[in-house]
């Protein structure tokens, strides 16, 4: 059953490609309930976020394209459209690629801890919808303690600059003081919450958090000294900002180009630096055009974040190792499932022997002989039925000097004084 991982990221596919195929937490236990209902999966997974989308499946053999397939229908594009954007991994190389991206080495901000977070929830997502059976149950239970090692073995984790952070970072070299500056915040999930820490350590002049549902907008303001809005108010506060940060879940824009000529036509032509780090974006792209708005989207981070990748590289490096030798683990164990195994046949050929002996033992004392000569023939015969074959290929192993066979049979038995079996 071959295991694939089929998808596209910040290094494969422009914004307004990632846009296209995102789910979202709304759409996707249905999505996962119609990807395992396809001809031949038999396992489904989908990770997505504001940097890629993600299927990893366990195939029956010979359906592998069926994924690829079915993402193209299930956003009505072409298979040329989306082909010549898409990755496949197979087998190990699938395991790796999960590996490295839960260890955010895949991650267009090294390292970054969010993406973590993020496998798991569609991991639960996944059990949610019941589209795991064990072999991807256990790949992402090895995937969640290769990621904590990781963190815990090498400096991967150390100063790392997420999107959030890049984006405070790109307002700071606009606005040279923050203290001066007023700024909207428009989402309330966790980049958002990350951006705001960030902001409140800047000791921005203002802070204003927008969101959908007014009570998670409340809770982050008061959290952050800001104060809250509904997001049905944005265009009656839009021109306070002169910094504005947005990471919603939202499937259209919420910032319309009409929206922002308004706010920079009542803020007297005073600049507005936007950062959309959405999938998909949140700011209509066409306010890119407008006069003195500087508006920047998740992949013009990407510069900003490579000036800090340099740092964790060799970290990067001593990840890699690490994961390269999880990946052979786990891949030997989920060899292991297609083999035949030899502790099963012996336990039911050990209850069949038993079964034949106790029977032949109820006999004798069905027929008057005593319960204690029934004991000893049922102890002795059956010793003898247990014991009769392996110690047959034991003699025959001496007299040849099978040296392997006798030494793995001492340990099989617990007889090998050199190993230690309690420990």
């Amino acid at each position: 059953m071959p295991l694939i991982a089929l998808g596209l990221n910040h290094l494969t596919a422009p914004v307004s490609l990632r846009e296209q195929v995102a789910f979202d937490a709304a759409v996707a236990p249905q999505a996962l309930d119609d990807l395992v209902r396809q001809p031949g999966v038999e396992e489904a997974m989908i990770l997505s976020t504001c940097n890629r989308t993600e299927l990893y499946c366990s195939v029956t053999e010979g359906f592998e394209a069926i994924p690829g397939q079915w993402l193209s229908r299930q956003h009505r594009l072409t298979p040329q459209r989306l082909d010549e954007f898409l990755y496949r991994h197979d087998e190990q190389d699938a395991v790796r690629h999960m590996f490295r991206v839960a260890t955010g080495l895949d991650s267009m901000v090294l390292g970054e801890p969010q993406i973590l977070g993020q496998v798991k929830d569609a991991y639960q997502q996944a059990r949610s919808a019941q589209s795991l059976r064990a072999p991807m149950e256990r790949l992402l239970q090895h995937t969640f303690a290769v990621a904590k090692r990781v963190r815990t073995d090498t400096r991967i984790g150390a100063h790392t600059v997420s999107v959030a952070y890049t984006a405070v970072r790109l307002a700071e070299q606009v606005f040279t003081d923050l203290r001066q500056a007023c700024v909207l915040l428009i989402g309330a999930g966790e980049t958002i919450e990350l951006a705001a820490r960030h902001l409140t350590d800047k000791k921005v002049r203002r802070l204003i958090v927008a969101n959908r549902t007014l009570e998670n907008a409340q809770e982050l303001a008061v959290r952050h000294g800001g104060y809250a809005i509904a997001l049905a108010d944005l265009p009656r506060h839009l021109a306070e900002a002169d910094i504005v940060i947005t990471s919603t879940a939202s499937r259209l824009p919420v910032v319309t180009k009409q929206m922002v000529a308004d706010a920079i036509a009542a803020r007297r032509r005073r600049p507005m630096f936007m950062v959309d780090i959405a999938v998909p974006r949140d700011i209509e792209p066409e306010v890119a055009h407008l006069d003195d708005v500087y508006l920047y989207g998740i992949d013009d981070l990407k510069q900003v974040i490579d000036e800090n990748r340099r740092s964790r590289e060799l970290a990067a490096r001593e990840a890699d190792a690490i994961i390269d030798l999880q990946v052979d683990r786990y891949m030997a164990w989920r060899r292991a499932l297609s083999l035949r195994n030899p502790a099963v046949d012996m336990r039911v050929a050990a209850e069949a022997q038993r079964d034949e002996v106790l029977a032949k033992a109820q006999a004798m004392v069905a027929k008057g002989r005593s319960a204690d000569e029934a004991l000893a023939f049922l102890a002795n015969t059956l010793t003898n039925k247990l014991l009769h074959a392996p110690s047959a290929r034991l003699r025959d192993a001496a007299l040849s000097g099978d040296l392997d066979l006798l030494h793995a049979a001492g340990r099989l038995y617990g007889l090998d004084p050199d190993d230690d079996v309690s420990a």
